[in-house]
């Protein structure tokens, strides 16, 4: 199975997080399942870092880096028109990482990861 991890996703991943789903953890541990981890979370990441608003032991380059070679994760850039599909959303979600994470899904027929409920209402396959 091919999924895409969502910002919280990862970062919970990552640190043991108990807000980390077991279903979730079951299926990002499952090496059978291809993950993906989207060019967007990555920006969302390094911004929130920027700010002050996200704390890692090291520079976000880095970080993710090394964690998406330890977990064999497979990177997702932002195409043209994973961009163009955010205009066709219906607003249900201010997060423009979520909203595009959403065009990224839809656009690649790839459920997501995520524990945001907001997430839900768009037509797009949640798992969590």
């Amino acid at each position: 199975m091919k999924l895409l991890l969502d910002t919280y996703t990862f970062l919970w991943w990552n640190t043991d997080d108990p807000q980390l789903s077991a279903a979730a953890r079951s299926l990002i541990a499952d090496e059978q399942n291809e993950i993906f981890l989207s060019a967007a979370c990555v920006w969302e990441i390094a911004i929130k870092t920027a700010k002050g608003k996200l704390i890692l032991p090291e520079p976000p380059e880095m970080y993710v880096s090394r964690r998406m070679a330890l977990y064999h994760l497979q990177e997702l850039p932002i195409h043209i028109r994973h961009a163009a599909r955010v205009y066709e959303l219906p607003h249900h979600h201010d997060d423009p990482f979520d909203r595009l994470l959403v065009a990224q899904s839809q656009s690649e027929s790839l459920p997501l990861l995520s524990a945001d409920a907001e997430i839900r209402k768009y037509d797009v396959s949640v798992m969590w």
